[in-house]
């Protein structure tokens, strides 16, 4: 895998409104769209403002339906199995909702998880006197198998629901997560999956994967605008769906009713977020996804070699494309995570996430198509600075 040329990316990087003193690299957090997708949005919006009541109540319906056609043939599944809503959160807390539990119940998360999804089933299982059932994974990690191992080590025969990620947050590793899918089925037990940072980064085949749940973000590696989210319902827990939000839930003229007629309309808002995605998916076809997929991997990689060369600390999984993505967690030495954060973007203008994660720090540089080798020059100069200050002030 390669990075694309420098010109190529030079190109691509006029493409975005990052100003031109920032070195980005927490597209893994906030990713920014692209010009042409900002465009789109605003198209739709001026359609909106231009008469609310025609776009609202006459076009609204079928542009979402074409909307969702093209966010599901990208993701490998009828739209007819998936919503749109803000973002993964949004969704995660739906089928927190809609999920049946009972008192002795478990579910079962693994310590990669991320912290705000930990929250929402800590707080549905105190509602209901179930329990939040952690599996701690092996670090450093060698083989898929040792993941799916690990997980169901902790499952029991009150496990209810499996909660993963497809690409972690905190760690940005690679899931099995048909295999973890295909093992949970077998016992009966229900899986949803967090998958913001899959979508685009990774190929993603809903139907293939066969889990209950998939809950995403499209503003991450998709490119699409902020807010701008699915939730993805097997078609055997459709009927159980608990939304968010009431509205009037009824379905367009003609149609037959639908789990999904309580996400098309939830009161006044503005939907020309969801209807920019195909604009999003058009972008990364034009440039070539899989053209993109190597460019981030290829500079996750050399930000691999960089980091470990500076830090003398290994990363924990294999350099392996089917590991990490666009993105990459590395360790660092031990020390204080939200300073070396914020002298990073303060003194070097880089935007990156510096965590603590299982009492270690780490750095979590991730990239897009308007990265290039000029920002992990800046990365490893500014991370050698700062950790020289660092040392300096023991």
């Amino acid at each position: 895998m390669a990075a694309l040329p420098s010109d190529v990316q030079a190109d691509l990087r006029r493409e975005y409104s990052i100003e031109a003193f920032v070195r980005y690299l927490n597209n893994g957090s906030f990713g920014p769209p692209p010009r042409s997708v900002v465009e789109a949005r605003r198209r739709f919006q001026n359609r909106l403002d231009a008469n609310p009541m025609e776009f609202l109540v006459r076009e609204l319906e079928s542009e979402l339906d074409e909307a969702a056609r093209a966010l599901a043939d990208f993701v490998g599944t009828k739209s007819e199995n998936l919503v749109f809503v803000p973002n993964a959160t949004t969704a995660m807390n739906v089928v927190a909702a809609s999920l049946p539990l009972e008192t002795g119940d478990e579910i079962l998360l693994n310590d990669h998880e991320y912290g705000a999804v930990r929250r929402i089933w800590e707080h549905r299982a105190a509602a209901v006197g179930a329990m939040v059932v952690t599996a701690e994974l092996p670090y450093p990690l060698r083989s898929k198998d040792e993941i799916v191992d690990a997980i169901f080590a902790r499952a029991t025969p009150r496990t209810r629901l499996v909660v993963v990620s497809h690409v972690t947050s905190p760690t940005a590793v690679i899931f099995p997560v048909a295999e973890i899918a295909r093992r949970a089925n077998e016992r009966g037990i229900v899986v949803a999956v967090d998958g913001p940072h899959a979508v685009a980064m990774i190929d993603v085949r809903l139907d293939e994967l066969d889990v209950d749940y998939y809950c995403a973000s499209c503003h991450k590696w998709l490119s699409a605008p902020m807010g701008s989210g699915f939730l993805y319902v097997h078609p055997r827990r459709q009927s159980s769906v608990v939304p968010p939000v009431r509205s009037w839930g009824r379905p367009a003229a003609g149609a037959p009713p639908s789990w999904r007629d309580e996400f098309t309309w939830v009161g006044t808002d503005d939907p020309s977020k969801y209807l920019a995605v195909p604009m999003a998916i058009r972008f990364l076809a034009g440039v070539g996804l899989e053209k993109f997929r190597a460019h981030g991997h290829a500079l996750s990689s050399q930000a691999r070699r960089l980091v470990e060369g500076i830090t003398g600390l290994e990363a924990f999984v294999p350099d392996e494309p089917s590991w990490y993505g666009t993105m990459i967690t590395l360790p660092l030495p031990p020390g204080d995570a939200p300073a070396l954060m914020e002298a990073m973007w303060r003194r070097h203008q880089i935007e990156i996430p510096i965590i603590d994660w299982n009492g270690r720090r780490y750095i979590r540089p991730s990239f897009h198509l308007y990265n290039s080798g000029f920002d992990l020059d800046r990365l490893g100069d500014a991370l050698r600075e700062e950790l020289r200050r660092e040392h300096r002030s023991e």
